[in-house]
């Protein structure tokens, strides 16, 4: 009996043992409950994501996790291994700080735990460039942080050879430039109708963050030269207001919108007598057609007074009317809806929302039948005369002089970033319909 004493206790020593070391091995099981310790992999993070929270590298562990479609902030955060109340006392933070409502697939958070495994800080990145800060030791309280952002600036230059979107894929830039071209050469290039060969140059600047671009752009200068014709694009500051004004000192920006949306082509012309494709036989068609997706913005070309916000049955379905003064009103046919909260007797302006392209009433597809009247009369839209703003004053030309100088010289000496391709004889006329 003695013996199996003995040998039990031996036994029961060695297992002990094993325990102390297995656990001094792996950790305690206990601490893998704590907030810390999930699903997801936990490391230590890199000196410069450490940065971007403004904690040191040294003292803590970070996960991350990205929200999922349709997954809650709590779920979220039991993930994390947050208790109910844990939960509930996060949640009651300030709405203007962090509302947990507008939480959006995509975004990012992240757990910092000292090197114990104790949760210290949760925090959630509201936007690329903003964050929010838990302290969880300090009863939750939070605080929001703004990130250190750049701009950088880049020089590019390129050829029109299928569409001006493409141009800027081909030279290596964002696609999204040629928007932002389209709104400040937009009352004095019709980029509806640029030709193959047109080109363009471009100094702009893109928003960084951490070293991570962001798609935010501005123009600094451009240049763009359709059928031979240049057109420069130089900012410069007057009364307190940017705008972009040609070599001569006139301004870009004029009273009306060379065209209300962005891009797409013309399917039909102002007409007086056009065959009409529901109808089968001709009549007048006094506007331009433009053929774009349903859901395209549609812009007011100029400032004014909506006077008319209806539909039409059989004809020109969901329209706006605007009038801009005592001599031009402008109509805007077969919208899909209109911009959330507009109503007539509302006073709009050049470049706002009012709508988006449908096929509603007498519609064949999609797209926006835009009129223009003149003292009641309609007229060609695409032959409406616009007057510049204010062009740069006697006192401000000297400044202008000397910054217009150094810009076109800096745009006539960016390469193109791709080679040249020739462009045929027979081809230079050809027309392309969508940017």
């Amino acid at each position: 009996m003695t013996k199996k004493i003995i040998y039990a206790l031996a036994a029961v020593a060695v297992i002990a043992v094993a325990v102390f070391f297995i656990s001094k091995k792996n950790g305690n099981v206990a601490d893998e409950q704590t907030a810390c310790a999930t699903d997801s992999i936990i490391y230590t993070a890199p000196k410069d994501t450490i940065k971007k929270y403004g904690f040191p590298i040294e003292e803590f562990i970070i996960k991350y996790d990205t929200i999922k479609p349709r997954e809650t902030l709590a779920e979220v955060l039991f993930g994390f291994g947050f208790s109910a109340q844990q939960i509930h006392d996060l949640t009651q933070c300030p709405d203007s700080i962090f509302d947990e409502r507008k939480i959006r697939p995509g975004e990012a958070c992240a757990l910092l735990c000292d090197r114990d495994s104790a949760a210290r800080y949760f925090v959630y990145e509201t936007s690329p460039k903003s964050y929010v800060t838990f302290d969880i030791a300090n009863g939750f309280s939070a605080a929001r942080f703004e990130k250190p952002t750049e701009w950088k600036t880049t020089e590019v230059a390129g050829r029109v050879n299928s569409s001006l979107w493409v141009a800027m894929q081909e030279s290596n830039t964002s696609p999204q430039l040629a928007v932002l071209m389209s709104h400040i050469f937009g009352w004095s290039i019709d980029f509806f109708g640029i030709q193959k060969g047109d080109e363009f140059r471009l100094i702009y600047s893109q928003e960084h963050v951490e070293e991570t671009p962001l798609n935010n752009y501005r123009i600094e200068a451009a240049s763009f030269c359709a059928s031979g014709n240049t057109v420069y694009a130089i900012p410069f500051v007057q009364e307190n207001e940017e705008l972009f004004y040609n070599i001569d000192g006139n301004s870009l920006e004029g009273a009306f919108l060379k065209a209300p949306l962005d891009f797409y082509r013309i399917s039909s012309k102002f007409s007086n007598s056009r065959y009409h494709p529901v109808l089968k036989r001709y009549r007048a068609h006094h506007g331009v057609d433009y053929a774009a997706p349903k859901g395209t913005p549609v812009y007011a070309i100029g400032s004014g007074k909506v006077i008319k916000k209806a539909y039409q049955a059989g004809g020109a379905g969901y329209y706006i009317k605007i009038r801009h003064n005592s001599t031009y009103t402008t109509s805007y046919m077969h919208l899909s809806g209109f911009a959330k909260g507009l109503k007539e007797g509302d006073f709009v302006k050049q470049k706002q929302v009012i709508g988006y392209v449908g096929s509603t009433g007498l519609s064949t597809g999609p797209h926006l039948d835009f009129r223009v009247y003149e003292n009641g009369k309609p007229i060609n839209p695409l032959t409406i005369k616009s007057q510049p703003k204010k062009p740069i004053s006697e006192a401000n030309k000297a400044a202008f002089t000397v910054i217009k100088d150094s810009l076109v010289n800096r745009l006539t000496n960016i390469p193109f970033a791709v080679a040249e391709t020739p462009v045929q004889e027979e081809e230079t006329g050809q027309e392309i319909e969508q940017l």
